[in-house]
Order: C-alpha cells, then structure tokens, then sequence
C-alpha cells in the first residue's frame, strides 16, 4: 500500500459539496479529477507554465479505492513519475486525508507533437527535470 513517505509532491485539495454523492462521501469519479488537478500542479513545480509543458494524452487510467473522503476533509493529492518509456511515462497518483490512504492509481501519458496526437519519445529536458526532482527515481524501459 502506497504511503506519503513515497511521494516528493504533496497537493493540497479540500473536498467540495458537489463532489459528494448521497451517501456523504465524494463520488468515486472525483478521484481522477483530483489526480488530474495534481498532474498539473506536479509539472508547475518542475517549473514548466502553460504553454512550455510537454504535451501528452492519457493511454491508460487506473484508480484502486482504500477509504472514503467527505465534505469538506483536507486531502493532499500525491504525484509522482513511477516509470519512464521510450514515449510514455506512468504516474502514480494518491489521495490522502492525513496519513490515511484514500485512493491509489496510476496514469500511463504517451508523448505527443504539440498540438497533435502524434506520438514523440520524451524530451531528455523533461526526464532531466523529473530526476532532479523526484527523491525515488522513476524506473526506466
């Protein structure tokens, strides 16, 4: 099970009314909007802005569900890169509400040409930036 330890980003995220369901608790497709709010907090503090990101669309989204979240709880949403591919790289996301796991996923993002979906390798600048700045280095294919 992943912990807060593994993460070198921490996003902070309060739950909002309209992301709970019925029963009180968030609404299990919330999860990959926080991860996706996360992403992109993660890429600023690799010290890209809008418009000099690389570009990639998602191949694959996977969430596992540990404990539920409520209104108003403070979570923090951890990003990490868990692995590099030739154009692809997986990221490891989590949602946490102090040290309690809340959700656990991970998100394959392929590499595009700007402003397309042709797929690219990853830029080196980019894999330099996320080892510099990733406490456990991301496996590499």
């Amino acid at each position: 099970m992943t912990s807060r330890g593994e993460f070198t980003f921490l996003h902070p995220l309060r739950v909002r009314w309209n992301e709970c369901d019925l029963q009180g608790i968030v609404f299990n497709v919330n999860y990959p909007l926080y991860f996706d709010i996360g992403i992109w907090e993660y890429t600023r503090a690799l010290g890209y802005a809008k418009g000099d990101a690389p570009e990639f669309v998602t191949a694959r989204l996977e969430c596992d569900f540990r404990s539920a979240a409520h209104f108003d709880d403070e979570l923090q949403i951890g990003v990490r890169c868990a692995r590099f591919g030739t154009k692809s790289c997986a990221m490891a996301f989590a949602a946490f509400r102090g040290e309690t796991l809340l959700a656990e996923g991970l998100t394959t993002y392929v590499a595009v040409q700007r402003g397309t979906t042709d797929t690219m390798p990853l830029e080196p600048s980019y894999i330099e930036r996320v080892l510099a700045f990733e406490k456990t280095p991301p496996e590499q294919a």
